[in-house]
């Protein structure tokens, strides 16, 4: 072989990415890696573009998913770049509307912690769960879920035990529904809660939104670094199932 398609074996990719040898046949079997040559014992002839095939194809996941770094990967070896490009395209359009609905969220998170809890204007003081439901836009399946993971505490009616909600829970559900919105998981919004009911302060509540923040950050710099693999693949020579 000439410079650039020197020979390797299953071991030497998998050494390369930090996986096992399965997992670079699986990578075959999935179309990450394009037409692999066999000798005439059936041995596979694996060289320095499916090396780069491999490396593509994981830094790719570390910015699109694995899924969709998949689908990337066989639209390229299908000679179908435009459909690879297509895909990336939808996962920036994806990261940027989760930045938009960070920021909205934000934003509508600090005004709901600066208002009294007496302002939140409920249709009455003391609601049922049926009535926050319909005031918030949200299920009542979802109140209940939020209260089991400890979110809500409403007080119970003496004799019938039906929940009632003051102006407090009312606003802690509004804040739970945006953080849901937003991407929070109930255990991050369980700390956001905490900090704001120990300390009356909006500090938990910024710092789980900048940590969204930074993590959308770290996900749009691994896709730029995946960006940059692709494009050396696509103008470097690659392998083919000639030798």
């Amino acid at each position: 072989m000439g410079q650039g398609r020197a020979a390797l074996r299953s071991i030497d990719l998998a050494r390369a990415a930090g996986v096992s040898t399965q997992q670079i046949r699986n990578y075959e079997d999935a179309g990450v890696l394009p037409p692999v040559p066999r000798t005439s014992a059936g041995y596979r002839r694996f060289d320095t573009g499916h090396r780069r095939a491999v490396l593509t194809y994981r830094a790719l996941a570390r910015g699109y998913g694995w899924d969709t770094a998949q689908a990337i990967m066989r639209a390229v070896h299908a000679e179908d770049v435009p459909r690879a490009l297509s895909l990336m395209d939808a996962g920036h359009a994806a990261l940027h509307e989760q930045r938009l609905s960070l920021q909205a969220t934000g934003e509508a998170l600090e005004a709901v912690v600066e208002q009294d809890p007496g302002a939140t204007a409920p249709p009455r003081p003391d609601m049922r769960i049926g009535e926050v439901a319909a005031h918030l836009g949200v299920r009542a399946s979802a109140l209940r879920v939020w209260e089991a993971a400890g979110l809500l505490t409403p007080e119970r009616e003496p004799g019938t035990g039906y929940r009632r909600f003051g102006p407090a829970d009312i606003r802690d559900a509004q804040m739970i529904n945006l953080l849901r919105q937003g991407r929070h998981s109930l255990s991050q919004i369980g700390l956001v809660l905490d900090g704001l009911r120990r300390t009356g302060s909006s500090d938990a509540l910024r710092a789980a939104i900048a940590q969204r923040r930074a993590e959308l950050t770290q996900r749009a710099r691994a896709m730029l670094e995946g960006s940059a693999h692709l494009h050396r693949y696509l103008t470097e020579e690659r392998p083919d199932a000639g030798g």
